[in-house]
């Protein structure tokens, strides 16, 4: 594909995520032990052959450069691709200031320098694979203005709570962008993906902006649908949304069930990260380890189940991990038993002997603490 550029935009600041957000961005987030989040969308777009991409952040951003470094782990091409990191400071001291619209008119000379017609823009919150080329051309044939991805679910009552979802009439034109409030299971839930001309979305960002300074991308594009040709396309295969605690606990162990999996990770689209040097990971003769995820660098000598291992873990002796996300270089102690918890990076659980949550409201042991 040449005929668009990549946009990776920052999740709305009605999203949080208690605990891990304290840290880094959301696209930032291990996920799956290996991966961040982030690396979803951009490989999305370096499949689809977008090698200019630009990937905007509104706080915290020291994880995040140091994953994406120069991008060349994505496989963007080295001497005509560019991964750009873009980092809005406007309005810190109010959120409500500090939306999509705002750092793009703050780093609009970077947009308007990009020489291709269309622009591709994709959350740095969720999880899908798809193919942009193809969305492109669809969008394109159709003639409409602004094309939307969705993705139907039906049980958007106790899901996507934080999310939007497309009002479609038969024609699968969008008549309204609303908030999905859990008053009906059946919803079209969007995908916080865009496709449309440069030209217009620039056009768009200055309307936002003389309109309110609260107005984003979304509200401006809400707004458009009753003067423009806007137009759902549906997505197909695995869809995870990462708008709050549970939702980034619950899509981690979802892929655990490699049906799921493979309704995600194809051979023929890979999923790019960057890469990690360590060890195997090592297993013991104590070392019991039943339906889970687990990355290398770790040293197993207690029980695990139906969990996520970040690289580097350690798990000694008797201990037992069940329903957990360990996120990289956490310990869990001799003797201790954990369930239905998130262990941040660098977390010691070594002396409290049992700490039990339920998997519908997880647990979370802070970075760096010792417990």
């Amino acid at each position: 594909m040449s005929k668009a550029f990549g946009i990776v935009n920052f999740s709305n600041t009605q999203i949080q995520v208690k605990g891990l957000q304290s840290y880094r961005p959301i696209g930032a987030f291990s996920f799956l032990g290996r991966y961040r989040i982030i690396d979803f969308p951009i490989s999305n777009m370096s499949n689809s052959g977008i090698d200019h991409i630009q990937v905007y952040v509104q706080r915290k951003p020291r994880s995040l450069a140091e994953h994406l470094g120069t991008g060349r782990h994505y496989n963007i091409n080295s001497k005509r691709g560019k991964l750009h990191l873009l980092f809005s400071e406007s309005g810190m001291d109010n959120d409500i200031y500090n939306n999509d619209i705002s750092a793009y008119l703050e780093n609009m000379d970077c947009i308007e320098s990009v020489h291709y017609p269309y622009v591709v823009i994709a959350p740095n919150n969720m999880i899908y694979a798809m193919d942009y080329d193809s969305l492109l051309q669809a969008h394109i044939a159709s003639g409409a203005d602004i094309t939307l991805l969705y993705h139907s679910v039906d049980n958007a009552k106790e899901s996507f709570l934080n999310c939007n979802f497309l009002n479609l009439n038969r024609q699968k034109g969008v008549l309204s962008i609303e908030q999905n409030r859990g008053s009906a299971k059946n919803r079209n839930i969007f995908m916080d993906t865009y496709v449309m001309k440069k030209e217009l979305f620039i056009d768009l960002v200055y309307r936002a902006k003389k309109i309110s300074s609260m107005y984003s991308l979304l509200d401006i594009v809400n707004k458009a649908c009753e003067e423009m040709d806007i137009r759902g396309i549906s997505h197909r295969g695995y869809f995870a949304a990462v708008s709050d605690f549970k939702s980034y606990y619950d899509a981690n162990l979802s892929l655990i069930d490699s049906k799921v999996a493979d309704s995600l990770f194809d051979e023929d689209w890979p999923i790019y990260t960057k890469t990690n040097d360590s060890c195997p990971t090592q297993y013991f003769d104590t070392a019991s380890v039943r339906n889970s995820v687990v990355s290398n660098g770790c040293l197993i000598e207690g029980s695990i189940e139906h969990s996520v291992i970040g690289r580097g873990c350690v798990i000694k002796k008797g201990a037992i991990v069940k329903d957990c996300i360990l996120l990289p270089d956490s310990v869990v102690g001799e003797g201790v038993h954990i369930e239905a918890q998130v262990v941040d990076k660098h977390a010691r659980v070594l002396h409290a002997k049992e700490i039990i949550a339920s998997p519908q409201s997880p647990g979370y042991v802070r970075r760096e603490d010792i417990l």
